[in-house]
């Protein structure tokens, strides 16, 4: 097999990685701010099936999440598995996990800003949503911005555990020719691939670093 050809099937994998990572954030980014005020609440009820949930899903491997997404529709309702249920699974996994530590991040930028900062905002004339536009979610999005890239670069490389369910993402094709042409070269490739991807993202939170930082704490 040439080096072109084994270089655009991992491209491909590459492509299937890129999605679930792109619908893990469209999905969890969001969701996460649900649970943190959930997490939040004065509703006693809610705020402990909060904590359990993020217990859970921070408790146990993701690897393990999405074997039992896969697999429950069938062993506990008699739902026969198509084609597309080991992606919409791995989907589903990635996105009540990364949720629940999404979820702790925003949790810890709200309640790190003073409450006289409210305070004072209501002094001067500013109603809750301007306060929280305008005051708040400026700070808050500074203080989280590591954490949260922490997190996302670590999606970016558990993408791979999606193969454990069959999943023809980047690193179970490097796997499948790694195996098929007795070379470590797809791995160093795949290596290439993720490596490259995580150094863009980290540009592009460093920029957003940089464009936050008259926001003093």
């Amino acid at each position: 097999m040439s080096f072109a050809t084994m270089l655009t099937m991992l491209t491909d994998g590459f492509l299937v990685s890129l999605q679930i990572f792109a619908f893990t954030l469209i999905g969890a980014v969001p969701l996460g701010i649900v649970v943190a005020l959930g997490r939040m609440s004065r509703i006693a009820p809610v705020r402990w099936i909060v904590r359990i949930y993020i217990s859970i899903m921070r408790g146990t491997p993701l690897m393990l999440q999405m074997f039992a997404i896969y697999f429950a529709p069938y062993y506990v309702f008699g739902i026969q598995l198509t084609p597309d249920s080991k992606w919409q699974a791995t989907i589903a996994a990635f996105i009540v996990n990364y949720a629940a530590y999404f979820a702790e991040i925003y949790r810890s930028g709200l309640q790190s800003i003073p409450r006289g900062q409210y305070e004072a905002a209501e002094v001067l004339g500013y109603t809750r949503v301007q306060t929280f536009a305008y005051i708040v979610l400026p700070q808050v999005v500074k203080r989280i911005l590591p954490a949260m890239g922490n997190e996302i670069i670590t999606l970016v490389k558990d993408t791979s555990l999606a193969f454990s369910i069959g999943v023809a993402e980047m690193f179970s094709t490097a796997k499948a020719l790694v195996a098929s042409q007795v070379s470590m070269v797809p791995f160093a490739v795949a290596a290439a691939f993720y490596w490259v991807f995580n150094f863009i993202v980290e540009l592009v939170l460093g920029a957003a670093e940089k464009r936050l930082a008259y926001y003093h704490d």
